[in-house]
Parts: structure tokens; C-alpha cells; sequence
């Protein structure tokens, strides 16, 4: 048997677990599954033979490491920042590791050393880093293949709600981590290049500066991604004169957001006193100047010029945000812990809600003096509440890739990304089997005018 240990099985790992699963006789797999909790990876294994849940601790070192030198290879589903200790357990026992997670600093400094020991440390293989690095290098190296010299590259991906599960006015629901999604944009300015000219966005002006996108005949907004230029080297495009990366929201979604960021309400670096016994009410006019007669209500429009028609004030009202009997009940929060409270309250995937992945990528080059662009879109709906397009477009490329490594189809030693063809051909073609595909076509070219830069 080829054992694999998975760590961390929270919501995004029900996909994972379950195509493992069904590999597990034909491969001769036997998965030990741990989390602190264990009751989601219970209900997803329901005492399947090829398989152990456990309660498992990463800071419990002698744990740990009994269990990565039983296994042939390691999942880590873990934060980021929890990766590195299971990484150098890895790479002390010799064992292959798979994370969906961005390569830390700390994880290539571990380069040589999983090199020497001829192990595979594949990186971001996921959804958003992951799928999209795979789909976009699938065409610039055919681009590049036929002699094309590449001008423009955008990619854009968001996790929604489907359009049969959204009910209500912001047209979203949290389908991965809340906390992520109330602190997105920050840590500095957005920087991309457009036509040879750097550009940069500052987070109070980020969501008030989006792209518009039609995909698959419906309409979208994305806001700029924290740092679009990395990407220029990861992909072999260091003189690419167009770069950019953004997020996708249904539109309207960036405007209304704009204001909790105006507000201050996103901001993480500050605790609020007496915040357990605080009423939603009383938060929203933490961030309001005094009046002796105006209403919280009149304040909130008057200081960013809401008009009570507008859409946007609505969105507010839905929320809750003037409630003054619902008590926030976490003491000494930050702004952005209390949002991300508040809007858990309505934004919360029920039993029945399905969400929706939506990635889509433009590729702008020249080839024989002549401009041309393919457009590359995708878009996964899940299941249910359990079984979400997040946790299949997360898991599976984790699941392919850690069997293609046990398998040695992909071999290539180091800690690395899904950007060789090694790697990125043999996993979209599986997983196209289970519905994701991208669907490619030629548009005209999007270009600039170079005089209006």
C-alpha cells in the first residue's frame, strides 16, 4: 500500500478525500486523515477501509513526526504559515509533499536540500494559485511554440454563489475563508503593468478602480490583486508590457464594499474596548462623527453621500447593520474580526447553496506582425453545501498531483510550482473528466492606445 497522509481536513477537503477514496483500491492507497476536528473528515470517509481519521495536532512534534515518516507522501492542507514545520519533517524522513498554498521564503530555501533527496515538493496546486497557473501556461508555451511573441496577459478568478442559490442584494456568500475575504487588498498597493507603464492602487482606492468582464454571457467586475508583477518571471514573460491580476465580484460588489473600507471596518491592527457587549448599532457609529440629534442612519449617508434610493443602502439595510439589540459577543475584536461577524450572519453557505467558480484569462501576442487574442474562461458550479465547486477546484489538482507523484508520472525533484508541462498536461486532462475545462477562443485583440497611457 502507498500511504498518504493528509493534514487538515477542513471544508475544502471533501473533494480530495473523496477522489482519493475511489482511487484507493485500483492505486493501493491508505490515507490517514488529521485535524483537531475530525467530524467533517468522518462524514466524507464514513469508515471506508482504505482509511483513518485521527485527531491529529501539528505542534505536537512527536505526533507529527510519527506520522510523516509512516506516510510515502504528505497533503498539507494546513495555513501557509504552518506548512514549513511538516516541510522539514518531510524532507528529514524523505517524503514527497503537496501543499495549495504560495511557496513561502522558507519553503525555497529548502530547494537544494529536497533536490539532493530526489523529492517533489509540489506548491500552489490548487484553485487560485494552482488551476491558474496550470490553464495559462498550457497556452503561452503552445504561443510560444509557434513563434508568437506575447503582449498582454490578464487573469481574473473569484469564488461566488451560482445564480440559483444567490438571495441577496450583494450577490455574494462566503465559499472559502471570511477572514481572507474582509482583509483581501490589504498589505499595500496593488501593483500590474499596463503597456509598458507600471501602475499602482492603494488600498482605499482599490475597489473603486475595477475591470469589467463578460463571461459565458454574464457580466463581472474584478479589482486588481495585490502584486500582478511576480508573475512576469513564474511564467517566462519578463518583457511582457501588459500584466495584470484580479479577483472577480458580481458587479456592484466592489462599490458597496468600498464603503466598510472607507469606514475603517476592515482594518485588523487594532482591538476595540467592550466589544463583547457592543451592539451592531453601536459598532457602525464607532466610525461616525458625534451628533447630539442625527440618527446613526442620517450620519452613515451624509458622511459618504448614500442616497436613501441608492442600491447601496439597501445592501446595508440587509445586513442588519443598525440592529440595535444584536450584540457583536467577541470581546476585544479588531474592526475586521466584528465585520467578518456581521456578515457570516447573511453571507453563509445553507445546506442547499451551491457556489460557483469562475476563472477567465486573456492572452494578447503577435505572430507573423499580426495581433491576436485567446480568451480562456471557466466556470465550476458545486454541488451543495459540502461538495463546493472551492473544494473541487482546490482538492482535486492536489489529489492528481499527489497520485502522479507517488506514480512517478511527474518527477522532476525540487520545491516547485505547476507551471512545467510535466505537470500541468497530464492533471487538466483528468480533469476534464470531471467537468473542469476551460473554454478557449479567438477575440480580437484588446490592446491600448500607446498615446493614453
Amino acid at each position: 500500500m502507498k500511504n498518504i497522509l493528509i493534514i487538515g481536513a477542513g471544508k475544502s477537503s471533501s473533494s480530495l478525500l473523496k477522489y482519493l477514496l475511489q482511487k484507493s483500491e485500483k492505486e493501493q492507497l491508505f490515507l490517514t486523515i488529521g485535524d483537531l476536528t475530525v467530524a467533517h473528515a468522518n462524514t466524507i470517509v464514513m469508515h471506508h477501509k482504505n482509511a483513518n481519521v485521527i485527531v491529529f495536532d501539528v505542534f505536537n512534534t512527536l505526533q507529527r513526526q510519527k506520522e510523516i515518516k509512516k506516510a510515502d507522501l504528505v497533503i498539507s492542507m494546513l495555513p501557509a504559515r504552518l506548512h514549513i514545520e511538516v516541510a522539514k519533517d518531510c524532507l528529514h524522513f524523505k517524503k514527497h509533499l503537496v501543499t495549495a498554498s504560495y511557496v513561502s521564503n522558507e519553503m525555497k530555501n529548502l530547494n537544494d536540500a529536497v533536490k539532493k533527496s530526489n523529492l517533489v515538493f509540489m506548491n500552489e496546486i490548487g484553485l487560485d494559485p494552482g488551476l491558474d497557473h496550470m490553464s495559462a501556461m498550457k497556452i503561452i508555451d503552445a504561443i510560444k511554440a509557434k513563434k508568437g511573441k506575447m503582449l498582454l496577459f490578464e487573469s481574473f478568478c473569484g469564488g461566488l454563489i451560482a445564480p440559483e442559490s444567490d438571495t441577496n442584494l450583494w450577490n455574494y456568500k462566503f465559499t472559502w475563508n471570511p477572514r481572507n475575504v474582509v482583509l483581501a487588498g490589504q498589505g499595500g498597493a496593488a501593483m500590474f503593468i499596463q503597456e509598458g507603464t507600471y501602475k499602482y492602487i492603494p488600498y482605499h482606492k482599490l475597489f473603486r478602480r475595477t475591470e469589467f468582464l463578460e463571461i459565458e454571457g454574464s457580466k463581472y467586475e474584478a479589482y486588481a490583486n495585490r502584486d500582478s508583477l511576480k508573475y512576469r518571471s513564474m511564467y517566462g514573460l519578463e518583457h511582457i508590457a501588459t500584466m495584470y491580476r484580479g479577483t472577480i465580484r458580481k458587479v456592484g460588489f466592489s462599490r458597496a464594499w468600498n464603503i466598510f473600507v472607507q469606514l475603517g471596518m476592515t482594518d485588523d491592527s487594532y482591538t476595540i474596548e467592550n466589544s463583547e457587549d457592543m451592539s451592531y448599532r453601536d459598532f457602525i457609529n464607532l466610525f461616525l462623527g458625534y451628533s447630539p440629534s442625527d440618527s446613526v442612519e442620517l450620519k452613515l449617508r451624509s458622511y459618504l453621500n448614500i442616497d436613501q434610493d441608492d442600491i447601496m443602502w439597501e445592501k446595508l439595510i440587509e445586513l442588519d447593520l443598525f440592529n440595535n439589540t444584536k450584540k457583536i459577543k467577541l470581546k476585544n475584536a479588531t474592526p475586521a474580526k466584528i465585520l467578518q461577524k456581521i456578515l457570516e450572519d447573511s453571507w453563509t453557505l445553507q445546506q442547499e447553496d451551491k457556489d460557483m467558480i469562475v476563472m477567465q484569462h486573456l492572452f494578447g501576442y503577435e505572430e507573423n506582425g499580426i495581433k491576436k487574442q485567446i480568451e480562456s474562461s471557466l466556470v465550476v458550479k458545486g454541488e451543495n453545501q459540502y461538495y463546493t465547486a472551492m473544494a473541487k477546484t482546490v482538492g482535486l489538482p492536489l489529489g492528481i498531483a499527489a497520485l502522479k507523484i507517488l506514480n512517478k508520472e511527474i518527477k522532476t525533484p525540487g520545491v516547485q510550482i505547476p507551471i512545467a508541462k510535466e505537470v500541468y498536461q497530464p492533471i487538466l486532462k483528468e480533469l476534464e473528466n470531471f467537468g473542469i475545462v476551460f473554454k478557449e477562443k479567438e477575440v480580437p485583440y484588446l490592446g491600448y492606445n500607446p498615446n493614453h497611457v
